[in-house]
């Protein structure tokens, strides 16, 4: 018969992923281990392990549940703002997007880092969670010009430009900074509004 799980699993689970992502970004996949990962959560090993049989594993679900939150939260957005101009749902995806990021700088750093060290399944299911966010935001500015891909193929680049400008904000951006998440947010979305009039 199987074991139920706890009532606090979930929690426990949460916080170990909290702590795991932490030690990744700060040691890297190679150097980080299971013992330094247990370390920091104030859990033994064989508690770790009942959660996750190795560090891929837990890469893996660090990495998961992050798209998943951002996914999830652009989803509501999207439907949210389903009857706004397309240049208003964009500021607003855009906002939503470093929201998702505020206080998630470790599991951030552990998507763009430690990646590729996944099995190729488990690589396969996150490029796929990449893809549809990277789409709803290409979808929108698809719908502010349709004709970004008549003479060349300017959609991909123009797309990855924008997460160009949003996923390396944890490396310079300070809430005691100059301008507020929320201004840098509207700052690169009116960058891109302003630059897809120009493209020819």
């Amino acid at each position: 018969m199987a074991r139920s799980r706890a009532a606090d699993f979930e929690e426990k689970q949460l916080h170990i992923l909290t702590n795991a992502a932490a030690v990744f970004a700060e040691l890297g996949m190679e150097k980080a281990s299971m013992s330094q990962v247990a370390a920091r959560s104030q859990v033994s090993k064989a508690l770790l392990y009942h959660y996750y049989p190795s560090k891929s594993a837990l890469i893996f679900d660090i990495i998961r549940s992050h798209l998943e939150e951002l996914d999830d939260a652009l989803e509501i957005v999207a439907e949210e703002s389903k009857n706004d101009a397309p240049e208003v749902r964009l500021r607003k995806l855009v906002r939503q997007i470093l929201e998702c990021y505020r206080d998630a700088d470790d599991k951030h750093l552990v998507q763009l880092n430690c990646q590729r060290s996944l099995p190729e399944d488990e690589a396969q299911e996150i490029h796929m969670l990449e893809r549809k966010i990277v789409v709803q935001i290409a979808n929108t500015i698809l719908e502010i010009n349709p004709d970004i891909n008549a003479e060349r193929p300017l959609l991909k680049p123009v797309t990855m430009s924008l997460f160009g400008m949003l996923n390396w904000v944890y490396m310079w951006f300070r809430p005691d900074g100059p301008i507020s998440r929320e201004e840098y947010a509207d700052l690169a979305t009116t960058l891109i509004l302003e630059g897809l009039k120009n493209i020819r």
